[in-house]
Parts: structure tokens; C-alpha cells; sequence
């Protein structure tokens, strides 16, 4: 089995010694069945899908003879878990019974929590893991393995600059091969049978939208007005890096609001949007403010809209960037707010890190504007980021230290 690695596998290898099952949720096709086959080949025991209707009744009937015949190996990888509503219940019966004998291991795509609440049922019994679509650090490690160790070593000096000031180094040798592979990424997206295919990329994005809505909109969910969440979606993408305002969405599409919420959550929880709160000093008010939309995969956004023309030549590159700025500080384990005032001076991103606050814009070209400047004004942060094409390179603004840098650099 052809096998490229993931960053996520360091800290699961850590966990497949011990006790507690493992869970691993992400959205459809994001690598969770060749991750379960490679674990199988690294540690041993046996590979069994839900999605084999015999394997279900006998997983659903009688799951102790199902995990006592895979007592030997040691490992129980049960993969598409979401299959069954009763997964969660016989995940904890099987825990308690053997799990001093047999390593649980499940993967769920995104409905997985919604559907059998597996949370609820394996509390103090296992850890959770996310395996999403390729991080740009991965889609370099996998199309130019040559890059990576240089692009690692440019996201340690950019997290330094974030956490302690020191300045980055700003020697860019190889720009534009990574201007290309940054190009490619945020057009296509992340997805592995995506990223490994060279000429089909276009079909398999689309299989994949047509995919999400035909077994997860329409067969787990049972949504009968797939239009009107179809219309959701595009309307949504098109939406990408704005404030969300429920009325306008409901107006534009003709939906109920009750409806609305309940699309929206499906698309939060099945990995398709992100939402993202202002930042607030009371954290209440942070809850009740308008959210801005962002997408998990840029690939699945650019395929709901139908359009793949080169990010140079469209008219969304901004927000395409902005997105893409955003998954990746996300990935790094920052928790990103944006920042809006009443007289609508705004920045893209605020971290928190070990300096306070920091503010973070992202710009197709040129400079900062007033929003960014009226947070340095504000908050007095001690450094702050611009992401940009064009000048790289550290200035003071008003005591602020903001380095401004090329788009490949998070």
C-alpha cells in the first residue's frame, strides 16, 4: 500500500501503546481508512469496515464474537464506525470487556458524532484525533519533500517572531517554487487522491461535492430540500472571509431560520466551514457577535462555486489567501478571532501568544489599512504580522514590530 506520511501520525503513535481506544474523525476522503491500513501494517491486528453489510450485522448482533474472533492480533481497527448508530455503546462495551487485550481504533467521518454520539459513551476512555485534508506543511512534505525541512525551519521562525519577537529570517531562495506550490494548494486544495492526481483533479473535486451531498446531506442526514442546501453552500462560498448575517443569508436563499441554523451546524460538524468569532474582552459578547465564514478545504470551496482559474487571475484571490492564512495559524494551535469596531475598522486575524494579543492581516498586495493601524493604536501590541506580496521585511509601527511577509511564509 502506497503510504505518504502525516504529521498527525508522531502523536498517534504515542497513544497506540496504550489503554485508551482511539478515535479519529475528519471529513470524507481525508486519508482515515490509509492511516487504519498503515497502523495495521506498523502495529499489527486487524482492519474491519462497517461499510461491509455483513461485518455491520455482526458488529451490531453480537460484538463480543465480533472482537473476540480479533482478540490475537491485539488490534481492533473498525473504520467508518459512523455506520452504525450503536457504535458508541458497543465501542464502550468492548472497552470494559477486552481493552486489556484488544486496542480499539475508530475512525468516523464528519456526521460520526452527530449520528452515534460516540463522545458521549467513551468519556475517560478515549482520545480524539482530527485528520483533515493536507496542511500546506504536508502538501509540500508530499509534492517537493526536497522543500520541507526548508519550510520547516521557516514555520519555526515565524512561531519565534510570534511568541518571543525575534525577528525572521527573510531569505526567500526558493520563492517561487513555493509561489507555485502556494498557487496550486489553494486552488485545488488538500485532499490526498486530490493532491496525488495530476490530471484529474477537477473531476475528483467534483465527485467529492456530489459525494458529501448524496451520503451525508441527503443519506445521513435525510434533508429533503437539497437545493435550497445546495444554494446554502454556494452562497456560503461565495461568502468566504465575510461576516455572516443570518437574515441576509435567509432572505437570499428562502430559508426559515430555524432551518439555517440547523444546515449550518451539519456544514460545521461534516468539515466543510469554519466559523470564526470576533475578538472581544467579554468573552459573552464573543459568543452572541455575527461570525465570518471560512472554508476547511479551499479545493472543496473552489468546486461547490465551479470555478479553478489560477488564484492570479481571479477576483477572489484576497479571500482565497485570507482563508488559507487562517487554516494554517489554526494548524499551528493558534485559536484565530477578527477584530471589528463599530465604525467597521477591522484586521483579518487576532492570536493570542506568549507577547498577548497579536493582530494579523492578509492582503492580495500592497499594505495595511486603518483597521490594522487603529488595533496598534489600541492594544499597543509588541509585534503584529502582515501577510502580502510585494516588500518583505520588519518595520516599527508606533512601537509595534510588524513583519511583512510573503503568503508561503505560514
Amino acid at each position: 500500500m502506497e503510504y505518504l506520511p502525516r504529521i498527525i501520525e508522531e502523536e498517534l503513535d504515542k497513544w497506540m501503546l496504550r489503554r485508551e481506544a482511539v478515535i479519529i474523525k475528519g471529513p470524507r476522503q481525508s486519508g482515515k481508512t490509509t492511516m487504519l491500513r498503515h497502523l495495521e501494517e506498523k502495529f499489527g491486528g486487524s482492519y474491519v469496515t462497517l461499510e461491509d453489510p455483513d461485518e455491520l450485522e455482526t458488529f451490531e448482533k453480537f460484538p463480543r464474537s465480533f472482537a473476540e474472533r480479533r482478540l490475537q492480533g491485539g488490534f481492533l481497527y473498525i473504520d467508518e464506525a459512523q455506520r452504525s448508530r450503536k457504535a458508541g455503546r458497543i465501542a464502550k462495551l468492548l472497552y470494559d470487556l477486552y481493552s486489556e487485550r484488544l486496542k480499539l481504533v475508530l475512525t468516523g467521518s464528519g456526521s460520526f458524532d452527530i449520528k452515534v454520539e460516540i463522545g458521549r459513551w467513551l468519556v475517560g476512555r478515549g482520545v480524539y484525533f482530527e485528520l483533515l485534508p493536507l496542511g500546506f506543511e504536508e502538501f509540500v512534505m508530499w509534492k517537493r519533500s526536497d522543500l520541507h525541512e526548508i519550510f520547516s525551519q521557516r514555520l519555526k521562525t515565524l512561531k519565534e517572531f510570534l511568541e518571543s519577537g525575534e525577528e525572521p529570517s527573510l531569505d526567500d531562495p526558493f520563492r517561487r517554487e513555493f509561489e507555485a506550490l502556494l498557487s496550486e494548494y489553494v486552488v485545488y486544495g488538500g485532499f490526498p487522491a486530490v493532491v496525488k492526481e495530476e490530471d484529474a483533479k477537477l473531476g475528483l473535486l467534483k465527485n467529492l461535492v456530489s459525494m458529501y451531498v448524496e451520503k451525508d446531506v441527503f443519506g445521513s442526514f435525510g434533508i429533503r430540500e437539497v437545493e435550497k442546501f445546495r444554494s446554502l453552500t454556494k452562497y456560503l462560498a461565495l461568502s468566504s472571509g465575510s461576516i455572516l448575517e443570518a437574515s441576509s443569508a435567509c432572505s437570499d436563499i428562502g430559508l426559515d431560520y430555524r432551518t439555517f441554523v440547523s444546515y449550518l451546524s451539519i456544514l460545521v460538524n461534516t468539515y466543510v466551514i469554519r466559523l470564526i468569532s470576533p475578538y472581544h474582552t467579554n468573552k459573552i459578547n464573543e459568543i452572541k457577535k455575527a461570525k465570518k465564514v471560512y472554508f476547511y478545504d479551499l479545493g472543496f470551496r473552489n468546486a461547490i462555486l465551479g470555478i479553478f482559474a489560477p488564484v492570479e487571475n481571479r477576483t477572489d484571490t484576497g479571500a482565497m489567501l485570507e482563508n488559507f492564512v487562517l487554516n494554517e495559524l489554526i494548524l499551528q494551535g493558534y485559536e484565530p478571532r477578527y477584530w471589528r469596531t463599530t465604525g467597521k475598522a477591522e484586521v483579518d486575524f487576532v492570536i493570542q501568544t506568549a507577547l498577548g494579543l497579536v493582530p494579523i492581516e492578509v492582503k492580495a498586495s500592497g499594505t495595511p489599512e486603518r483597521g490594522f493601524l487603529s488595533f496598534i493604536e489600541r492594544y499597543k501590541p509588541k509585534v503584529g504580522v502582515v501577510f502580502t506580496k510585494g516588500y518583505t521585511g520588519v518595520k516599527q509601527i508606533e512601537g509595534t514590530k510588524v513583519a511583512f511577509l510573503p503568503h508561503h511564509f505560514v
